[in-house]
């Protein structure tokens, strides 16, 4: 498997990011994993609700991005043990990711380790593909320097008829966009999101369509107010035709 585009529904979306994962009859803890300086391994721990077994899978993967968008390939930087999962009716398991590199990154890595529920087929797992739900939780690992930040450059631009923002990161740590809204010269507010929009990875930039009609009035300069690492930020910048 090669690069995969990570913009799919239900790969990363927007609640798997934000809160703890409750979907179907499994659990999912912690949400958001730090690897900090001197840690070298941590653990998922999945809790299986239900009144029937759970079989799954966990694949890790190097989270990148490139022309704007999520891009997704396969690692073996972090290790996932076990990679196949069974978990009993209201019972637990751990999973333990192991970095293999001992070596403190200049700028932060980014992965995304992937849970695949796999439907049951008689009295075990189904053969095949087939995915019934996909759990998808961020792991980064923290650059040597413990002061860095993200640092944000803002565009917006009509493209094809449509508003488009574009954030580039040019700092060393990922920046966590939420609550963001733009203003216009006149006043007039467009909330984008209410809770988290999404990521710019550091030394990355990221594009993202805006939920706004193609003729808002976003022409001139904007004001853009967000929480960044859920600390507020505002900036200006100034939209433009393409």
């Amino acid at each position: 498997m090669t690069g995969l585009r990570a913009w799919v529904s239900g790969l990363i979306t927007a609640p798997l990011l934000a809160w703890p994962v409750a979907a179907a009859n499994l659990q999912i803890s912690p949400v958001m994993i730090n690897l900090r300086a001197g840690q070298g391994a941590s653990g998922i721990n999945l809790q299986n609700l239900g009144e029937a077994p759970v079989y799954g899978q966990v694949r890790v993967y190097l989270w990148e991005q490139k022309e704007g968008d999520d891009v997704l390939t396969p690692t073996q930087e972090v290790v996932a043990s076990p990679p196949i999962i069974q978990i009993a009716p209201k019972a637990s398991q751990t999973i333990r990711l192991v970095r293999r590199s001992e070596q403190l990154p200049s700028s932060e890595l980014c992965y995304r380790i992937l849970i695949d529920e796999i439907p049951k087929d008689g009295n075990g797992p189904a053969s095949g593909v087939d995915i019934r739900l996909r759990y998808s939780v961020p792991l980064f690992v923290l650059p040597a320097d413990d002061r860095a930040t993200p640092v944000l450059a803002w565009s917006v631009f009509k493209k094809e008829g449509s508003w488009t923002l574009r954030v580039r990161n040019s700092g060393t740590q990922r920046a966590q966009i939420g609550a963001l809204e733009l203003s216009n010269a006149a006043g007039q507010q467009f909330v984008i999101a209410p809770g988290l929009f999404g990521y710019v990875l550091a030394g990355r930039t990221r594009e993202w369509r805006l939920p706004t009609p193609g003729e808002a009035d976003l022409n001139g300069t904007l004001a853009v107010k967000a929480n960044i690492n859920t600390r507020p930020l505002s900036a200006n910048t100034v939209a433009r035709v393409e």
